[in-house]
């Protein structure tokens, strides 16, 4: 029998998939040979993170098939990294994660096309965004996750109905790990809640009071932290902390291994030393593994279409989305003429509608007879946030809201606004 010479295709798992419909799968999916190869030339993916969930992500992408895909992270291999960040090699230390990522699955997966970029997320202007059609989180800072939210929900368009407008999304698709714990979550700007909205289901930060660190330790963070938060600064007047200076670091641990000593504690390394200092989250690379190929099969999901409305039974959350939601909500549609001020707004009382000392008040008090227009940069659409107080007789309270200002008579607006704040 004659055997087939052909090298099997690096994608040939999803082409079984998408070359033929299937009973799992939504009526509405269409079935295309061409769709692997319209993922490799028109799909534009950004991952955020080149760390332990990051090295998992870019490798489980290229190999589903995208091939244009970009990375951002502003950390340095660590030795730390090398136990679960899998690309990463003893020489690499001190380089940035980010271009290391990108070069060595591109060693490894032919066709694919990685570029790094070793910067902090806020440097980048949101112009730089406007070509992804999805982004894909492996982030371990709470931060650099609410700006990149903000940043993908101010593409997002309403209609004159409040509906989102499907070409304007840009799906997000975020994973998290924790120790034996992870989670994978697709966000559809628009009809799913965003970050922001779920926020709170992050943990506390762990903090301690700074008396019971300098007066009544009790446990190894609180000795670790002494050095860390008051020992240095007594030492070293005017130096920064740096933690990604192993010097740095050692002198810290020093400090902790004294202090334990004064107050007959025990269990401070210098590794704890490291958690506790850098806020280190424990990370298994098996629960790295599931938690990306998760994040993964869901980025193809978006990309193609091939929704499964059947499967195995998984554990999953569903969140309401919250329409008053001040980054990806709607907000309220005003429209205003052109020679529109603040001081039509402006009530009898002796009250600004600016809520301010009175020196900031008095400052900004011209102002109110701008108009609005000029003070907004003569753009004809924008969104701004109110602050104020709203209620029905003596009961009142605080409230913010999001207003998407349409000013009339500009020719370029049209029936459509921006969902992110200025």
């Amino acid at each position: 029998m004659a055997t087939s010479t052909a090298k099997p295709s690096r994608t040939r798992d999803p082409d079984k998939l998408f070359e033929r419909p299937g009973p799992l799968v939504e009526p509405t999916f269409q079935a295309s040979s061409e769709m692997v190869d319209d993922l490799k030339e028109f799909l534009n993916v950004l991952v955020v993170g080149a760390g332990g969930l990051g090295c998992e992500l870019l490798k489980d992408l290229a190999l589903s098939g995208f091939s244009k895909l970009e990375v951002i992270d502003m950390d340095r291999i660590e030795v730390t990294n090398l136990n679960r960040q899998f690309l990463f090699r003893l020489e690499d230390v001190g380089k940035p994660k980010a271009e290391v990522a990108a070069k060595r699955v591109m060693e490894r997966i032919s066709g694919v096309d990685i570029k790094h970029h070793f910067c902090w997320i806020e440097d980048i202007p949101l112009e730089f965004y406007s070509k992804f059609n999805i982004i894909v989180l492996g982030l371990d800072s709470i931060e650099a996750w609410s700006n990149i939210n903000a940043v993908a929900c101010g593409f997002l368009e309403y209609d004159s109905d409040d509906n989102p407008i499907e070409d304007t999304m840009k799906g997000k698709v975020d994973g998290g790990t924790e120790g034996f714990k992870g989670h994978a979550r697709v966000i559809l700007p628009g009809l799913t809640p965003c970050l922001e909205w779920t926020i709170w289901l992050f943990p506390p930060q762990v903090k301690f009071p700074l008396c019971t660190l300098a007066e009544t330790p009790r446990t190894a963070a609180h000795c670790i932290e002494y050095a860390h938060l008051i020992k240095w600064d007594e030492v070293h007047t005017g130096k920064s902390f740096d933690p990604d200076n192993p010097d740095h670091m050692q002198w810290v641990y020093s400090e902790a291994v004294k202090r334990t000593e004064l107050f007959g504690i025990q269990g401070v390394t210098y590794s704890l030393t490291q958690g506790v200092v850098k806020n280190i989250i424990p990370a298994l690379a098996s629960t790295i593994a599931i938690i990306s190929a998760a994040c993964s099969l869901e980025t193809l999901k978006i990309a193609t279409g091939f929704n499964g409305v059947e499967g195995i039974h998984t554990k999953v959350t569903k969140f309401v989305k919250d329409r008053d939601c001040l980054v990806c909500g709607p907000g309220i549609l005003v429209e205003l003429n052109t020679s529109f001020t603040l001081k039509k707004c402006h009530t009898s009382r002796e009250e600004s509608v600016y809520a301010a000392p009175p020196v900031l008040e008095e400052m900004t008090r011209p102002n109110l007879d701008l108009p609005l227009f000029e003070q907004m940069g003569k753009t004809p659409k924008d969104i701004i946030h109110v602050t104020g107080t709203a209620g029905k007789d003596v009961k009142k309270q605080s409230c913010l809201r999001k207003l998407r200002v349409v000013f009339k008579g500009i020719d370029s607006v049209t029936d459509m606004d921006m969902a992110g704040g200025a």
